[in-house]
Formats: C-alpha cells, sequence, structure tokens
C-alpha cells in the first residue's frame, strides 16, 4: 500500500491548488492528483488568458444554483474579496481593477497566478501526481482508496474532490467528479454548461457575422424578463457571443438541456442598443432626425445612429421594406417601430454551443447533502467538495473563481482542522 495522505485532493485546478496550500500551511501532509500532465492549465484560460481572478462588486445575487443563497454565503464570507487579495498578494501578485468591478493580476497574464499557486505547493512540500485520473472512490473502515483509470491506487484519511465540471474538457474538466459523488451516494443535478455563446434562429447572422455592439442584453423566457446584463454584444454566423451575452446564456442554457428542450418554452434574447434611452425619447429623437433631413433616404438617415451592416437588417425587421424611401416620406408609426426595434429587438433563441465553449457548469451536487460549514458531506464522513463539483455557479466576472478561492479555503481548514481532532 502507498503512503497514507492525510488529505487526498483529487482535481488540481484553481480550488484545488488553493485547497492544497490551505491544508498543508496547517500542518496538514496533502496529496494532489491531477488528470492532466500538470496542475492548473483550465486556469490560463480564464479572463482570456488573464484570469479575472475576482470582483469588487461580489454579492450573493451573482450565484446560482439550488439553495445557492444560505449555502454559498457561508465560504463567500470567510474568505471574502479583501482576504483573497491580501492571499493573492502575499504569494507576490499585484492586481488592478478594471470595468464592473473586475480585478486582474497587474501583468494581464493568468500564467502569473497559477506560476505563484505552483510554487507554493512546491515550497511546502505538497506531493503532485500528474497525468493520474482518479475515476473510483471507495470509503471503507475510516480510510478513502482511490482507484484511477490506469489502475494506481491511492489512500487517504480524508478525500477533497475538486474535480470541476464538464466545462472546458480538453482542459481536465470532464464530469468525473460528478461519477464519483454519485458512486458514493450523492444526488448530483444533471449539469448543463452556462456562460456559453448563445444559438439564434434568425436569417441575417452571415450579414451581420462579426459585428460588435454594446448593448443591453435581457433573457426572456415566455414573454418575461429572466436575467439582463449591460455590454458586449458579438454577432457570429451562429448567433450571439460577448461579455453580455454569456451572462445571461444560462436562461437558454437551462431551457434546452439536455431532457427539457419539449419544455422550453418561448426562449428569446432582447437587445435594447440605447439603454440610457427611453423609448418614448428614441422616437422622439428619431422624428427630429427625419424631419431635419426630409429629403434623405431611410437607410442613410441612420448613418452616424448605427453601424452600418446593422441599418438595412433593423429597418427590415421594424417592417421597412423601401430603404429608400424618403425621410419626409416616412409616417409616425413606421417611426415608432424602428424605436422599439431599437429599444426591444427580440431574436429567438435556440440552444447554446456546446461544453467545450461553456466556461462554468452549473448544476452539480446537491448542496442539501453538504455542510455549508465546512464542506463536508453529510452522506461521507471525511468527503469534501470545493468549485465547481457543487451545484453552484456564478456570472461572469471573476464571480466563479471567488467561489473556487472561498470554498476550497473553508473545506480544506474543515478537513485539515478535522485532522488534527
Amino acid at each position: 500500500m502507498d503512503k497514507v495522505a492525510d488529505l487526498l485532493v483529487i482535481g488540481g485546478g484553481a480550488a484545488g491548488m488553493v485547497a492544497a496550500i490551505t491544508a498543508a500551511r496547517l500542518g496538514v501532509q496533502v496529496r494532489v492528483v491531477e488528470r492532466m500532465s500538470r496542475v492548473g492549465k483550465k486556469l490560463l484560460a480564464t479572463g482570456n488568458g488573464r484570469c479575472n481572478l475576482t470582483n469588487m462588486k461580489l454579492d450573493i445575487s451573482r450565484f446560482h444554483g439550488g439553495g445557492v443563497a444560505d449555502f454559498a454565503r457561508v465560504a463567500l464570507e470567510r474568505f471574502d474579496v479583501k482576504q483573497t487579495l491580501a492571499f493573492f498578494e502575499e504569494l507576490g501578485v499585484l492586481t488592478k481593477e478594471e470595468d464592473a468591478g473586475r480585478l486582474f493580476p497587474i501583468t494581464d497574464q493568468a500564467t502569473t497566478i497559477l506560476d505563484v499557486l505552483r510554487y507554493e505547493m512546491d515550497r511546502l512540500d505538497v506531493d503532485i501526481v500528474g497525468d493520474a485520473n482518479i475515476n473510483r472512490v471507495e470509503y471503507k473502515k475510516n480510510l478513502f482508496a482511490c482507484y484511477t483509470a490506469e489502475g494506481t491506487e491511492f489512500h487517504a484519511k480524508r478525500v477533497l474532490l475538486a474535480t470541476g465540471g464538464k466545462s472546458y474538457p480538453n482542459l481536465g474538466s470532464n464530469g468525473g467528479g460528478f461519477k464519483i459523488a454519485a458512486a458514493l451516494g450523492h444526488h448530483v443535478v444533471n449539469p448543463w454548461p452556462v456562460i456559453v455563446q448563445v444559438k439564434l434562429a434568425v436569417p441575417f447572422l452571415k450579414q451581420l457575422d462579426g459585428l460588435q455592439i454594446q448593448a443591453e442584453v435581457s433573457a426572456l423566457k415566455n414573454g418575461a424578463i429572466q436575467q439582463k446584463s449591460r455590454g458586449e454584444a458579438l454577432f457570429t454566423d451562429y448567433g450571439l457571443s460577448g461579455d453580455a451575452v454569456l451572462n445571461v446564456s444560462r436562461v437558454v442554457s437551462e431551457s434546452y438541456r439536455e431532457g427539457h428542450e419539449a419544455n422550453a418554452g418561448k426562449v428569446e434574447i432582447q437587445l435594447d442598443m440605447f439603454p440610457d434611452k427611453s423609448e418614448a425619447e428614441m422616437l422622439d429623437l428619431l422624428l427630429k432626425r427625419f424631419a431635419a433631413q426630409p429629403q434623405k433616404q431611410l437607410d442613410f438617415a441612420m448613418v452616424g445612429l448605427l453601424h452600418k451592416r446593422l441599418i438595412p437588417v433593423v429597418l427590415k425587421e421594424a417592417g421597412c421594406t423601401d430603404l429608400r424611401v424618403l425621410c419626409g416620406q416616412v409616417d409616425r408609426p413606421c417611426v415608432g417601430k424602428i424605436a422599439a426595434i431599437l429599444k426591444r429587438w427580440r431574436l429567438p433563441a435556440i440552444g447554446t454551443l456546446s461544453w467545450m465553449h461553456a466556461k462554468v457548469t452549473a448544476g452539480g451536487v446537491d448542496l442539501r447533502e453538504v455542510n455549508a460549514q465546512t464542506l463536508e458531506s453529510r452522506l461521507v464522513p471525511g468527503l469534501y467538495f470545493a468549485g465547481e463539483v457543487l451545484d453552484v455557479d456564478g456570472d461572469s466576472g471573476g464571480f466563479n473563481l471567488q467561489w473556487a478561492w472561498s470554498s476550497a479555503r473553508l473545506a480544506a481548514q474543515a478537513a485539515a482542522l478535522a485532522q488534527t481532532r
């Protein structure tokens, strides 16, 4: 039998690395087992390679899942943004704040965060095993036996499951943690991809492919707004991308997740291209604009107000079939329809892109079966959870990494404290 670890961390992502550091600092002998050749590869993809490590505007409303408000608040308050920044500053990382409270390393490199975490694990003599895919865990006589697909066996007094979800499967998250938890008796909320690009059913996508606008983006279900976000919306040949779209994609993805397609209802993405103006103000602006130049063609009268490629699409969506009609001949009801499209352009959504494109996983281990105060299983003593494997997901903007840091810290502290009893 191999040497029995005090704590075996399954998964060497963001949560797994911080959990290992936390426990090792408390004197616990830690082993990290990672499916990929090295720990932390997925971290390099966060924040478009810059690592949006947290957000100054942290609020429980930015997190989702079953009963998440009461559950996630514990970890997020015990290791908050201020403590997170202090932790990374101690490791040598200086940060900067950008729009919407997002925080990045001052170097603008995700490798900065990964390098200091790897260094600290080495300094603390954390045993790191790569290229080892643990796919089965058994609990017998107060000891965990963990088996890899390759036939290796590891033993530990306690196990911390930090395997992530199913997003970016090429970087290590293959959903294996869900299978381990289920085999140990836990219920798993069937996962689905979130913070992911949205597919649309409209005929003009090739015409607008690559066009980026600033807008307030809302996700609607059966006509009612479910989520909204302001920022970038990027038209693609399949639908929409951009930060504001990713932030509301959860509504679309949840509606069309596996097994729910038949009951998806009417799902739409709404674009408000002038969020600082009311629809009445938009109507007034257009009426004055057209009245000031009655001999100008309608499509050309929109130049300076909208991107040139967007003009014919918007006018046709508003029901204007003759784009060259003179402004003086456009009646008020027609102008009202244009104003309505500029403020409430509804586009039918038909799903999202796949796991390979999703930044985050929704769903996971049922929170009712985990102690929020310690993140220890209520079913298997000595089994702890951290990060994306739990049924907690956050909005885009650093919230998911904050959950990884906070949950890892709480779970590792609890596991270490249990070890010293």
